[in-house]
């Protein structure tokens, strides 16, 4: 009986075995194309470094690194069609804080959870730039805040999106001076940069990499960078903090994969993306992009960084006062 029992047993775990497959292991990693999904329209910062970051993945993993553009609803179409595809290392995200921190505060049924997806790489940190039609007679941060009180209501800003962090940052910039300002939300940071060019609303904060030429074409005027350290691109341009004490707000990216993806296949890629961030080369396109190359730590921490992200912005969304307002 007891043999019988064993065998039964001996089969039952063969069986759950061969039903199982194989282990992963890393170095059967990737067979085949990988996806990073940008949550995003496409032309702004985050499309641009995912394409940088993407090649060099593509050069290190010996398969294509294809980017994929699916923006909507404040980055939850993409980020929940990542969090939901198979967690394989096939389908990736690039993420900011919207998707991995900010969402949690502002929708009131997220259809995923940002502390399930495996963060396998941070990659910079993204300062933003204060900048406003050249029409509007402002050429400093004291002088907007002048002309807002002046004016209440006249002046229309900007965003991406509700809960996007050029939504937040101007909300936050609200509040921290008492001015009163109309929002414009956008399916995107570029329709709204382009609407600040043509003058249909007067300002926006908006992510560097894609207002650097406006601003250097003169086509909008820039203000002040919402963090204490000033751009190397425009050392000119001083932070917003000089003006408004405290104001000191930036943005970053990381590369994550679905939650319980193999933990061979997150240390594979990790791996892959630490070096490649390590070089010197990539460091300088970072920079060139006006974005601050981050030290790339361990996923751990990165899980305990997206944590403390979650609560920081969700303080920033109760600030700006909408907090379950999607």
């Amino acid at each position: 009986m007891h043999a019988t029992r064993a065998a039964v047993v001996g089969l039952a775990l063969v069986g759950l075995a061969l039903v199982a497959g194989p282990p992963v292991l890393a170095e059967d990693y990737p067979a085949r194309p990988v996806t990073i999904v940008v949550p995003y329209t496409p032309g702004g910062s985050t499309e641009i470094l995912s394409r940088i970051v993407g090649q060099k993945l593509e050069e290190s993993l010996g398969k294509p690194v294809l980017i994929e553009n699916k923006p909507g609803a404040g980055t939850v179409i993409g980020a929940s069609a990542v969090a939901k595809s198979a967690p394989d290392g096939y389908t990736l995200l690039m993420a900011t804080p919207t998707p991995m921190a900010i969402n949690v505060a502002v929708y009131k049924n997220l259809p995923y959870d940002p502390t399930d997806l495996v963060p396998l790489a941070l990659l910079a940190q993204a300062p933003f730039i204060l900048i406003v039609n050249p029409s509007l007679p402002v050429h400093s941060v004291p002088d907007l805040i002048q002309f807002a009180k002046k004016n209440p209501g006249h002046l229309s800003y900007g965003s991406g999106g509700v809960g996007a962090p050029h939504h937040l940052y101007a909300e936050l910039f609200k509040s921290m001076t008492g001015i009163d300002m109309i929002h414009v939300p956008y399916k995107g940071s570029l329709p709204a940069l382009n609407d600040v060019v043509a003058g249909h609303i007067q300002l926006m904060f908006c992510d560097v990499p894609p207002a650097a030429g406006m601003i250097n074409a003169g086509k909008v005027r820039a203000l002040g960078v919402s963090t204490k350290a000033r751009l190397d691109a425009f050392p000119q341009v001083p932070p917003i903090d000089e003006a408004v004490a405290g104001f000191d707000v930036a943005g970053w990216f990381m590369l994550v994969a679905p939650g319980e993806t193999p933990r061979p296949i997150v240390d594979r890629l990790h791996g892959e993306l630490q070096r490649i961030l390590a070089t010197r080369e990539m460091k300088d396109q970072i920079t060139r992009l006006s974005l601050v190359p981050m030290d790339d730590p361990s996923v751990e921490a990165m899980q305990s960084f997206v944590k403390s992200e979650i609560i920081r912005w969700g303080k920033i969304v109760q600030r700006a006062g909408i907090a379950g307002s999607e």
